[in-house]
């Protein structure tokens, strides 16, 4: 899958290098190549623990646990994030289809998908990869 590449000015910035010496490999396929992990296998799609969820690729707030949900799905869906600012939407036309891509603003991170079958109060689903994620119990 090729990177992705916008005309975004990022707070942090970093080369290629730089990022898949800071990241796992799976982060570094997921948070910079616009990868998916397998549904179910993800270290955060049964996690119930209170927290914060961060982006793994630069420490943004993104998540809380309190609209995290179980959408059967696979991955770890929230309905909405903690900080709308920190997060940017853009369509995605890759594979034959038109989806809804989630990034992290601050460093252009792939997070994962938002689908308008979310429970109330938003509707929406933000469907979200474990690994490009780093939960924080203490916030």
């Amino acid at each position: 899958m090729a990177t992705h590449e916008t005309d975004t000015q990022r707070e942090v910035q970093l080369s290629d290098q730089e990022w898949r010496e800071r990241l796992t490999p799976e982060q570094y396929e997921i948070l910079r190549r616009q990868g998916t992990e397998r549904p179910f296998t993800g270290q955060y799609v049964q996690m119930k623990e209170d927290g914060t969820y961060r982006c793994a690729g630069c420490g943004a707030e993104l998540f809380g646990s309190g609209t995290k949900f179980d959408s059967g799905t696979g991955w770890p869906s929230f309905y909405e994030p903690a900080v709308a600012e920190n997060v940017e939407l853009r369509t995605d036309r890759g594979f034959l289809m038109v989806r809804t891509e989630v990034l992290c603003r601050r460093c252009g991170g792939h997070l994962g998908h938002v689908f308008d079958d979310g429970p109330a109060p938003t509707g929406q689903r933000y469907c979200i990869n474990s690994c490009a994620l780093r939960h924080d119990p203490s916030a």
